[in-house]
């Protein structure tokens, strides 16, 4: 297999990708051609079908397709101009190679959280982390290998976990340093703040938002699951409902950044800044590392950023 981050402009490739999307387009002279988005668990690289014959076959978006095809460069990024394409049989490709994973492991960053539930000593909370993420074994192995976006940071297997479990650690540190925090709740609500991202975003190799994402979002359906939770845990304190829900509500910190309610307590304060810092650090990391990790190399705009970036200088 030739992964897309391996591709060079001039290769003739002959190899399986995902087809994450295809739209059928016209040319301004009235001409059909297919535009496709291709990927692998290394990247995905634009694909143009301009001269539709008998050597393409009928393919689908969320099909394996093998293509022959030559990489050019179009306005700066590699593009596939392909010639012949036929749907892959199961059995011709591996999906986890399709499949983007973190780099950590799953088992010992599931065990770490497990720990931090277990620091817990709120009963209440203790009984609604636990129900979460150790007795709902269905919940907990699709919490473990979600991802926590689509495209803007952590956009791979495992990514949910590994955001969530990084927002929580920060937490738990800004609680040694801040003792008006109350660590019990301020670690629930970091462990539980984008569990909504279960059902607003597909599992992979799909990875994209679903109906009830787009209409409900992943910060009320949280929310929901939340109070679903409760529910069954008898004498559950309303206060301590309402202001784990506050947290959740309020834990992107702007309403223009989606957040229903701003921060009103300094465990939603916290929550919002570990959030953010994390989504931010890891995005930039990964641009960084998307782009070959070259010291001191404009990448260029970036909107997650709002500026031109490049990777810090060698020492």
């Amino acid at each position: 297999m030739r992964f897309i981050a391996d591709i060079r402009e001039g290769d003739n490739i002959s190899s399986i990708y995902l087809c994450k999307n295809k739209r059928n387009l016209q040319t301004k002279a009235g001409k059909t051609y297919y535009s496709m988005s291709l990927n692998d668990k290394t990247g995905s690289v634009d694909a143009k079908i301009w001269d539709i014959n008998n050597g393409i076959e009928h393919f689908d978006s969320m099909d394996y397709i093998q293509v022959d095809a030559q990489v050019i460069s179009y306005q700066g990024a590699l593009q596939l101009n392909v010639r012949r394409v036929r749907k892959a049989s199961e059995g011709e490709y591996d999906p986890a190679d399709y499949m983007p994973y973190t780099t950590k492991n799953i088992d010992e960053m599931y065990k770490e959280m497990v720990g931090l539930i277990d620091s817990v000593k709120d009963v209440h909370l203790n009984k609604l982390l636990n129900s979460l993420f150790v007795e709902d074994k269905d919940f907990a192995k699709r919490f473990r290998m979600h991802s926590a976006a689509k495209t803007m940071h952590h956009n791979f297997v495992g990514g949910l976990l590994e955001h969530s479990l990084s927002v929580a650690k920060m937490c738990d540190y800004y609680t040694t340093n801040y003792p008006i925090l109350k660590r019990d709740l301020l670690i629930t609500a970091a462990l539980c703040h984008d569990i909504g991202k279960i059902d607003e975003i597909s599992q992979f190799p799909e990875n994209d938002y679903t109906d009830e994402g787009q209409l409900i979002g992943h910060i009320v359906k949280g929310v929901i699951i939340i109070e679903e939770r409760i529910r069954n845990i008898e004498g559950f304190p309303e206060v301590t409902a309402n202001e784990l829900k506050h947290c959740i509500l309020a834990h992107h910190g702007e309403l223009e950044y989606g957040s229903p309610k701003k921060p009103a307590l300094v465990e939603a304060v916290a929550l919002a800044f570990a959030d953010n810092t994390d989504a931010k650090l890891e995005g930039f990391a990964e641009l960084l590392n998307n782009n070959g990790n070259k010291p001191g190399e404009w990448i260029g705009y970036n909107k997650m950023f709002d500026s031109n970036i490049r990777g810090t200088s060698g020492m």
